[in-house]
Order: structure tokens, then C-alpha cells, then sequence
């Protein structure tokens, strides 16, 4: 998206980009990573920065096989893997909270959430088959700290930041409270 790229345009020049392009790309060469490379900014290209109305952040991508497609929380329909228990209890959840309507039976592509403002962002944006948060501590959090406070600064309504655990408060502790609602909940998984 050119919104985000120009928002984050400074982030391009700085060494902890480079040393996670690298160490993403050397791991990519000998082991298998989700999402496919080709997803890995998929929520930032799903959701320009002024369309946002709701930011959901995660910890790492789905670490399954066929589950991670870019966006924290979702699976692509059609995907032939299981079904993540976080994602069941997400859908649930807006269920009972909110009344929510039901999605069809094994329905868990939250891209239309993404295309109607709500921003899918994980803390990390790549992780190694079957390993939780292998990716932590590699270059992501400085680059998606930096998604977050564009979203912060940005001018204009303030959204709503739902923060899904731990690493997720961590993130947004610097978020603008009396601008934006901050929901504080356990992480789902």
C-alpha cells in the first residue's frame, strides 16, 4: 500500500531492517517460514493506514501449515489445515459479546474485517513451521512498533486498539489513550 510505504519510509534506511531481511531470507532458504513470502505485509496491504478504525495485534503468525496468509488471527477459506483454537474462541466471542453473526461453518478468513478497517497486525510477521515465536527478538517488533506509532500519530478520529495478551500490551503501551480506546483482553490461544 503507497500510504504505508511512504508512513514507514524512514524505517527503510535503518540497519535492523536489513538484518531482518537477511535473517528471514536465510531462514526461508533452509527451513520452511509462514506466511509465504508474498503474504508477509498482507496487513498492512489490506488495510491503508487512513481506513483504520480497528487495531487488533497478536504475537506471531499461525505456525501450521496452510494457516498463515499475513493477517493476525485469520486463515484463508478453502485452507486444508486445523482449524486454531484462538481463531474459534475470536469468532465465538464477538458472538456472544457483540451478537456477532455466526460466519459459515469452518470460516476463518478475516479479510474482509482487514477491508473494512481493521487493521490484523501481529508483533511479529514471520515465524518457522511449528515453532510459536521463533521469529521474536529477530527485527520485527522495532518494525512493527513503528506501524504502531504511525497509527498513534496519525491525524484525525482516533481508533480502537485491541490488544490480544502480553506482547501485544507491551506494544501499545506508548498509544495515546486519550485519543484512541486501548481493550486490554488475554490472549485467545
Amino acid at each position: 500500500d503507497d500510504e504505508w510505504r511512504a508512513a514507514l519510509a524512514g524505517e527503510a534506511s535503518k540497519s535492523y531492517l536489513f538484518a531482518l531481511a537477511e535473517f528471514v531470507a536465510k531462514e526461508r532458504r533452509a527451513k520452511t517460514v509462514f506466511p509465504p513470502p508474498e503474504h508477509t505485509f498482507a496487513a498492512l496491504d489490506a488495510c491503508p493506514l487512513s481506513g483504520i478504525k480497528v487495531v487488533v495485534v497478536g504475537q506471531d503468525p499461525y505456525h501450521g501449515p496452510g494457516q498463515a496468509h499475513g493477517l493476525a488471527f485469520s486463515i484463508k477459506d478453502g485452507a486444508d489445515c486445523k482449524f486454531p483454537p484462538s481463531l474459534r474462541r475470536i469468532i465465538r466471542e464477538c458472538q456472544e459479546d457483540v451478537g456477532a453473526k455466526p460466519p459459515p461453518a469452518g470460516t476463518g478468513d478475516l479479510s474482509k474485517w482487514a477491508e473494512r478497517g481493521v487493521l490484523l497486525l501481529n508483533t511479529t510477521l514471520t515465524v518457522l513451521q511449528g515453532d510459536a515465536n521463533s521469529h521474536a527478538e529477530k527485527g520485527w517488533e522495532t518494525f512493527t512498533d513503528a506501524v504502531v506509532r504511525c497509527v498513534n500519530q496519525r491525524p484525525g478520529k482516533g481508533v480502537v486498539f485491541l490488544l490480544l495478551g502480553l506482547a501485544a500490551r507491551a506494544k501499545c503501551a506508548s498509544v495515546n489513550r486519550g485519543k484512541h480506546a486501548v481493550l486490554e483482553i488475554a490472549h485467545p490461544a
